[in-house]
């Protein structure tokens, strides 16, 4: 029996069996085999190549973003109208591709697009190209769901599956659990809060599908098997997520106004260019993006090309290392003005965190 077999029988039990408290270990055990299954079909075991096309898309710029959606919903014309209107640079980067690549600058900032072929029709069966275009949708900094108004939001769901299967967890924020392997002492867990769907024969049942005998964990919050399993298995991404619902030329004011409603979403026309400057606004919001400002000793800062970092990773020597390896070998501090500083211009270390539009003035040894 093929890995897909395996996958729908599992699927199909697990669809069978009903939720309660006796069955929560079984259905952690069917989880767990789930995601042992879905590995396999992102990583196989065997070392042969696959004969599928070539795909390897070079990573440039400050932020890639991925489309995803079912044909027809208007993802190529939202590329091309969004790469036409706000693009610098002719957006062929790549070699031989089946995606579709275009590059906007937004706020300073060069954002790669990325047309996202094959996830949703067939990736499921690993075939190809559908394991190299989820290889590259892992590498996203964020995704676009592109989605047809006037088809049901069914399609949003299905969407979502695909990509948890394959590791995926859209706006998500990673499990506050403690999970450490050790030699022997058995499974111990502990939980500060009351747990709804795990106790330790359910956790004991997990782990053991894992060949893991001997482990602290430690539940923060009432956590489902999806997340325990999300942590053992180490391989999940995080990516923001923003649901654009095109085509909305073609529905009234009402039916805008309950679209509206839907966490995460912005409504648009690829075709009228409605709405873009909401959802350009919005990509930014989600990127997380901080924009530095260089200033040479003596002269004004350039306010128009700023080195773009993300936030969390926007310390002083970050700053250097974008721009040069080497400036951190002579680095003595730094001058700083905006808003991480008190006083301006400060003298920091480089340990010291900047914010967007900060203006840097880096003094050598």
């Amino acid at each position: 029996m093929g890995v897909l077999e395996k996958i729908a029988e599992i699927e199909n039990e697990m669809a069978r069996t009903q939720r309660n408290k006796a069955t929560m270990g079984h259905l952690g055990l069917l989880k767990a085999r789930l995601a042992k299954l879905r590995r396999e079909l992102i990583e196989p075991k065997g070392g042969g190549g696959g004969g599928g096309e070539g795909f390897d898309v070079a990573k440039t710029g400050d932020a890639r973003i991925g489309f995803v959606g079912f044909p027809s919903v208007g993802k190529s014309t939202l590329l091309s109208n969004l790469a036409g209107v706000y693009s610098e640079v002719a957006a062929y980067e790549f070699t031989t591709l089946t995606t579709v690549p275009g590059v906007i600058r937004y706020k300073g900032a060069k954002i790669q697009l990325l047309d996202l072929p094959g996830i949703i029709e067939g990736a499921k069966d690993g075939k190809g190209r559908g394991k190299q275009v989820i290889a590259v949708a892992r590498t996203c900094s964020l995704i676009f769901i592109v989605l047809d108004v006037l088809k049901p939001l069914q399609h949003k769901k299905l969407i979502e599956y695909e990509l948890e299967g394959f590791g995926i967890r859209l706006n998500k924020s990673p499990p506050n659990i403690h999970f450490r392997r050790k030699d022997k002492g058995g499974i111990n867990l502990t939980f500060t809060a009351s747990q709804s769907e795990l106790d330790l024969d359910t956790v004991k049942t997990i782990l053991g599908e894992y060949r893991i005998h001997n482990a602290d964990i430690v539940l923060r919050y009432d956590a489902t098997a999806e997340d325990l399993i999300d942590v053992v298995e180490g391989n999940r991404v995080y990516i923001p997520c923003i649901y654009v619902l095109n085509k909305i030329d073609q529905i009234s004011v009402e039916e805008l106004d309950i679209i509206y409603k839907i966490p995460h979403c912005v409504p648009l026309s690829a075709h009228h260019k409605w709405n873009f400057d909401d959802l350009l606004e919005r990509l930014w919001e989600y990127l997380k993006l901080v924009r530095i400002y260089t200033k040479p000793k003596g002269q004004l800062p350039d306010y128009r090309s700023p080195v773009v970092l993300k936030q969390g990773k926007s310390s002083v020597e970050d700053f250097c290392d974008k721009i040069h390896r080497n400036i951190m070998r002579e680095f003595k501090h730094a001058l700083v003005w905006g808003s991480s500083v008190k006083h301006q211009p400060q003298k920091v270390g480089k340990d010291h965190i900047l914010c967007d539009e900060d203006v840097v003035q880096i003094v050598k040894k």
